[in-house]
């Protein structure tokens, strides 16, 4: 039994390849955190730059802990989030905390990316060929799908470390140059883009769910983790906890220039995604628009191999499949087609950042670990560990609540005039 599980682990995805450096830590880290949402970050400036900054202290003592915590027991590692969950909670209840919250950030994730790799490759399209018939959305999904569909079928996290390599830094660059180059708009207007109280206190609750998805990365942390080799004298946290210092950097050079300068430039006028407000230089922005391509690419598949990992490991250890290559071909077909479909029709890209960062990517990276590490260390009560992991709960859970409010609503007013398929 314990060879034939070895045999299966081979097999699947996150554990097939221990042979990662910590460079490979830090490249998957930017893959998985500099996506989507920092072209969301100048829209969600209303929260301020007080919320970014404490969202990316948080969000690093919560990935500390987790690199802590993948080797709690000595002997074991926790290659899996679910697999922490059971550690601490049981093996029943760490599943149901675990799973759903997940697969929701992973598949939500995924869809996200369909919207974003579409989108941008439409807009490049429109730079390039401004004389040419427009094409439909769905089309340019399509095109970013087809994709997905050969790099899914690639055997580990480290067979696409060519695509993770950071095109994020580049588009991100060009973003904020971009905006501090073109200056502030002759009439441009810094207060709430609501007309009313009510509509700008919703506003504000989505940018804080669009800050939550941009830094939630951890739910596939476990699962980079597990591609770093590990030894009694030389232990995984080290090489991973110095990818993720890389990782931070990066990050924060990343994300505070974007939101910064382009909220400064095009203040409540900014759209969404702020490559879409960007048009000059044409070629520069028809550039930034293809590196997001680039990116999110690679970033698309650092979520879906958790989900391809916990497919094929219940297909083949409960359901009795045999761990063949064409039972991979067809789960990872079905798993891409499906979210291909769901984001042709519900293309709603601020939106769906804010819902799916309040609702699920705020508990998996802000304040789960918070509560597995009280649980497993139990630190004394009012100590630096006991408040720092309840300041960052209740940060946390503030984000969920207020987040998702707010982003139902954006949700529900995109939807009022949208055509399917458009």
């Amino acid at each position: 039994m314990e060879d034939n599980n070895k045999d299966i682990n081979n097999w699947l995805a996150v554990t097939r390849s221990r042979n990662g450096k910590w460079w490979y830590s830090a490249f998957h880290n930017v893959t998985a955190l500099v996506g989507a949402g920092v072209l969301g970050f100048p829209y969600a400036m209303g929260p301020g730059i007080t919320v970014l900054v404490l969202s990316w202290i948080c969000t690093l003592y919560t990935a500390w802990q987790m690199i802590e915590m993948h080797e709690a027991e000595s002997g074991k590692r926790f290659d899996r989030y679910h697999e922490l969950g059971q550690y601490a909670f049981g093996e029943k209840l760490g599943l149901w905390i675990v799973v759903p919250q997940t697969l929701i950030v992973d598949i939500g994730t995924d869809i996200i990316y369909m919207i974003t790799g579409g989108n941008s490759l439409k807009k490049a399209h429109q730079i390039l060929c401004k004389d040419c018939k427009p094409i439909r959305t769905t089309y340019f999904i399509m095109i970013f799908a087809s994709l997905q569909f050969f790099l899914s079928h690639l055997p580990s996290f480290n067979s696409i470390i060519g695509v993770s390599i950071s095109a994020a830094v580049i588009y991100s660059t060009i973003a904020w140059t971009s905006s501090a180059h073109k200056g502030a708009l002759p009439d441009v207007k810094y207060d709430g883009r609501s007309s009313t109280t009510t509509g700008n206190v919703f506003d504000f609750f989505t940018g804080l769910g669009t800050i939550a998805f941009g830094y939630a990365a951890h739910n596939v942390l476990l699962e980079i983790k597990a591609t770093v080799p590990s030894t009694p004298e030389k232990p995984s946290k080290k090489a991973m906890w110095k990818g993720m210092i890389a990782a931070y950097i990066v990050v924060g050079l990343c994300y505070f220039p974007v939101a910064i300068f382009g909220y400064w430039a095009f203040g409540n006028s900014v759209t969404d995604n702020i490559l879409m407000s960007l048009d000059k230089p044409h070629w520069l922005t028809a550039v930034a628009n293809m590196f997001v391509v680039i990116h999110v690419t690679g970033s698309y598949q650092v979520f879906a191999v958790p989900v391809f990992d916990m497919m094929e490991s219940i297909m083949v250890r409960r359901m009795n499949f045999r761990p063949t290559w064409y039972l991979r071909f067809i789960s990872r077909n079905i798993y891409v087609a499906l979210t291909m479909l769901v984001a042709i029709i519900f293309p709603f890209f601020g939106g769906l950042l804010s819902f799916l960062g309040g609702l699920v990517f705020a508990p998996t990276t802000y304040f789960l670990p918070c509560i597995i590490w009280l649980v497993v260390y139990k630190p004394k009560r009012f100590s630096g560990s006991w408040c720092a992991n309840w300041f960052c709960i209740v940060f946390g859970v503030l984000l969920m609540v207020l987040g998702s409010i707010g982003a139902m609503r954006e949700i529900i007013m995109q939807a009022k005039d949208y055509k399917f398929f458009s």
